[in-house]
This record gives C-alpha cells, structure tokens and sequence, in this order.
C-alpha cells in the first residue's frame, strides 16, 4: 500500500529546477531502495540485481495502478497484481 501512495504522489519533472526536480523524484528513489532492501532481505534477489529488479517490480505496480484508475475498478489492481505473480513476473 506504501508503495501505490508513494507512485501517486510522484510528479512529472521535465522543465523543473534542479531542486524541485530532486523533490519530485524523492518517493520514486525511496521506493526503489527500499524494494531492493527487501529483495535481498528476503533471498530473492542478490545485491548486484536488487536495482534491476526493484524498477521491474515498481513499473509493474505502478502499471496496474494506472490501468486500474483508468477504468476506474480498483479490484482490477489486484487481478492485474496476482496475474503478474501467477506468471512469475513478482515475487510472492
């Protein structure tokens, strides 16, 4: 849940100052580093991969959110979730 509030209050950054751009992108950034911590933490990635896999694992979330919101039935979010599980796609 954390993270689908956090993917929400990112904000587009193209055009901003290099300060407001550093904010904008803060939430995204958390997001990544704490997925990678957990990945390791919990043995499904090591550290070297941890990067490469938090994005994958947050695009795929933030994807759904989208595609969710855009046919405004959020139990589609978690259909969508559980298929990506059920394919191998992210972790259980």
């Amino acid at each position: 849940m954390l993270l689908l509030l956090r993917s929400k209050l990112a904000k587009p950054s193209v055009g901003l100052p290099v300060r407001q751009d550093q904010g904008a992108t803060s939430p995204f950034n958390v997001n990544i580093a704490w997925l990678g911590k957990l990945l390791v933490a919990t043995g499904q990635a090591t550290a070297a991969e941890s990067g490469v896999r938090a994005h994958a694992i947050y695009a795929a979330v933030v994807g759904a959110q989208l595609v969710a919101r855009s046919r405004a039935d959020i139990a589609l979010h978690d259909t969508l979730i559980d298929n990506y599980r059920a394919a191998g796609l992210l972790p259980r």
